[in-house]
């Protein structure tokens, strides 16, 4: 694996030094689990083992680890936080550092940006990069990816998922977990499911149809198990059905390991166990936490008093349960102590190394979205100007805070700091004004940034400066946003607006009317309301970039590199755009049951319309369209046409021709969305099921093949409890946005 990913990194350090978006497919990995002797060594450690063994690996023993079995030679198992670099270790029963000096690391970009690249052969690159950090660091899991849905702009920690659309999702996590898991780390591909709330996620009950569950919520978990084999998925906290998601009947036993034949652990989020008599039965399979319950009670032998340790064993030793139940969990528990931790065929990891930072750098260049470019005022010609960078967000480390995704890096790159190394040999000018002041504050567990952020200034002072210096710059590139304070970005809590923080709209609108050349990088994982957006000539998405976000930015803002980044989410202009936040407080953040504060039932009552399916559906013109994302050179898709113009099995193959119409090399992204023109149900006016990242030269064509199945035609029929594709005419469009589609052809289902 070690030559597969050097192979691939020596290609895209071509691709990027030609300024190239295309990488080569990359190939399958070779998983590490193929030798045919593991249902074998799995049985016959499974008949050695005594009842207090069984019950020892089922169940944390510290924050991070479970233990082994040490009289047969089972090392203990070793977990860690991602799901965009490995968390530093912390002390064996507390959330503070451990003090260690060789658990830095390298931060890839949040994955938002990840998935704003649309290339799924980044993905698998980011994947067995962060697993190489991984092994040198002694973990066998990393709880992650993330891919809950993102259903509105407010959810807290939808920076750490891939977006609003269940097939984008489902195309970037499957490479994520085949990275990962081809380096010998087991993934746990995370919240599983319907976890779309910060905000008392332990006690909301999701109320939601279930042609809306699998359409829109499941597939990206199902392609994740089914496509990626991940060997690890973990419970969410919030409940469905009444049940809590760490041991649900339904989502677990029924759909997880039934449907879709999920062979390896279901992992608890820490604290996510509420009953010992459903965790037994209802598909949890290694308990975690802190404490004893996880969130408040404690006790000096708070493991012991886990569901799934001493009081279950007591329950077996009583007759109150047969061992058939725990078997079946420590089955799949030794499963993945023979993918991980017992497989001997598993590389040495290696950390910060020069593949992994050039890997983030990729990602980071890659995922940048360019919003907006009026008059073509980016990319910036440096030469002989004086260029202003204003914005906390511009010298603010962003690796440190967020919540469980906090990382301790070896460097982080700022902004600035990627501007002034990029520009050092120039004769271009740079100052900085701080503009606002936000959160300085820059600790998180214990782990610090060592930046001094304070400033005492009043904001008028702050943006007298700004504009003073503004007026005589060539350019002015503000660097705002949100960041990870609660909140914001962050777990545990949602936002209550999409309002930018810190006063900056004000600062905004002040700097676009004293200089011309205005540029706006928004940094967030999320988006907000820009009221001035008509003011700014240009508009980037930055997104949380981690430890080469500065060298990142700096390469797309002067043109190094073309932007190609497409955003994975409808940008809307209000929350009255989204569906979520148009049916009344029932909907979100849900309505408290029988006015007690202990379950809060949320009703999903958009159904399927989620993101660009709502949008379409009302007709409404949000900020930016989902797949929305400009270059420096342009485009034109044409000439969409089918091999054959009727399918009787669902699976067609589509050609389009992508022309570079431009004076420089680019790379841009087709999509293909597909309407099913007559249906017995209400169906959404399109919905995405291809895409292709392609580059091209100058005047270049190139004719991009796309293929569906017939899943891509069917929907949930909640009659028949399957999938339906119902005979007639569809219809298949194809452009590089949802509200860009510039051709199309009709087709028949027979």
């Amino acid at each position: 694996m070690k030559r597969k990913l050097a192979l691939f990194l020596l290609i895209a350090q071509w691709s990027m030094f030609n300024s190239q978006c295309s990488i080569a497919s990359a190939q399958t990995p070779v998983y590490l689990d193929t030798t045919k002797d593991i249902e074998a060594r799995v049985e016959d450690a499974l008949a050695r083992m005594t009842l207090a063994e069984k019950i020892d690996v089922i169940h944390a023993q510290s924050k991070f680890s479970s233990a082994g079995v040490k009289r047969l030679g089972m090392p203990d198992f070793w977990t860690d936080d991602g799901p965009h670099g490995v968390r530093p270790d912390v002390l064996w029963d507390e959330w503070e550092q451990a003090g260690q000096t060789n658990d830095s690391c390298v931060a890839f970009p949040a994955l938002t940006c990840l998935a704003a690249t649309w290339h799924p052969s980044l993905s698998i690159l980011y994947g067995a990069a962060l697993g190489e950090e991984a092994l040198y660091r002694g973990k066998s899991m990393i709880l992650g990816p993330g891919i809950n849905i993102y259903r509105t702009p407010l959810g807290g920690r939808n920076f750490e998922y891939m977006g609003e659309d269940p097939y984008l999702t489902s195309r970037m996590v499957v490479p994520y977990v085949q990275g990962l898991q081809s380096v010998g780390v087991a993934s746990c591909v995370k919240h599983y499911c319907l976890n779309n709330d910060e905000e008392y996620r332990h006690q909301v009950n999701v109320i939601v149809s279930d042609r809306a569950l699998r359409e829109i919520y499941l597939p990206g978990f199902e392609a994740a198990v089914k496509e990626g084999k991940a060997w690890g998925v973990m419970g969410a906290y919030n409940l469905y059905k009444d049940e809590h998601n760490c041991h649900n009947q339904y989502t677990l036993n029924k759909i997880l390991k039934g449907e879709w034949g999920f062979d390896g652990v279901v992992v608890s989020d820490w604290g996510g166990a509420h009953d010992l008599d459903q965790a037994v039965k209802n598909g949890l399979d290694m308990e975690f936490g802190t404490w004893t319950n996880g969130l408040s009670e404690g006790a000096s032998n708070a493991y012991d008093m886990y569901y799934l340790s001493k009081q279950y064993q007591k329950a077996i030793v009583e007759g109150k349960y047969t061992t058939k139940e725990l078997d079946e969990k420590v089955r799949r528990v030794l499963r993945t102590f023979f993918r991980t931790t017992m497989n001997k065929q598993k590389p040495y990891g290696f950390l910060c190394s020069e593949e992994h930072y050039l890997t983030a750098r990729l990602v980071a260049q890659q995922g940048i979205v360019l919003l907006q470019n009026e008059g073509n005022v980016l990319p910036i010609d440096p030469a002989g100007k004086k260029i202003l960078v204003v914005g906390e967000n511009a010298i603010k480390m962003m690796t440190v805070g967020g919540g469980s995704s906090s990382l301790k890096v070896q460097h982080e790159i700022s902004p600035l700091q990627g501007l002034q190394e990029r520009l050092k040999d120039s004769n271009c000018q740079i100052e900085f004004a701080r503009g606002y002041v936000g959160d300085v504050s820059g600790s998180y567990n214990g782990v610090t940034t060592g930046q001094n952020l304070k400033d005492d200034r009043s904001s008028e002072a702050l943006i007298a400066e700004a504009v003073e210096k503004a007026k005589t710059a060539d350019y002015v590139i503000i660097f705002g946003g949100l960041n990870k304070s609660d909140y914001q970005d962050s777990e545990g809590h949602d936002r209550k607006t999409m309002d930018l923080p810190y006063g900056q709209d004000n600062l905004i609108k002040v700097l676009a009317a004293v200089n011309k050349n205005t540029i706006y990088v928004n940094i967030s994982g999320n988006a907000v309301s820009m009221p001035w957006k008509k003011q700014l000539p240009a508009i980037v998405q930055g997104w949380f970039l981690g430890s080469e976000a500065g060298t990142a930015l700096a390469a797309v803002l002067l043109g190094d590199v073309s932007p190609s980044g497409k955003l994975p989410f409808t940008w809307y202009e209000s929350l009255e755009q989204c569906g979520a936040h148009s049916f009344g407080e029932a909907a979100f953040p849900g309505i408290w049951r029988n006015g007690e504060k202990k379950i809060i039932d949320e009703e999903y009552k958009e159904g399927i319309y989620v993101g660009y399916r709502w949008t379409d559906k009302q007709k409404l013109k949000p900020t930016f369209a989902f797949g929305h994302g400009l270059s420096y050179t342009t485009f034109k898709v044409s000439n969409l046409r089918c091999a054959f113009n009727e399918t009787t099995d669902g699976n067609m193959t589509f050609k389009v021709d992508v022309t570079n119409t431009g004076n420089r090399t680019g790379c841009d992204v087709v999509q293909l969305y597909i309407t099913d023109v007559k249906c017995s149900v209400d169906r959404p006016v399109k919905e995405l099921k291809a895409f292709q990242k392609v580059t091209l030269k100058p005047g270049e064509t190139q004719t991009v093949t796309l293929t569906t199945d017939k899943r891509a035609l069917s929907f949930w029929d909640e009659t028949a409890d399957d999938w339906k594709a119902e005979p007639g005419e569809f219809i298949a469009q194809a452009g590089d946005a949802s509200d860009r589609l510039t051709c199309k052809v009709k087709f028949t289902l027979k």
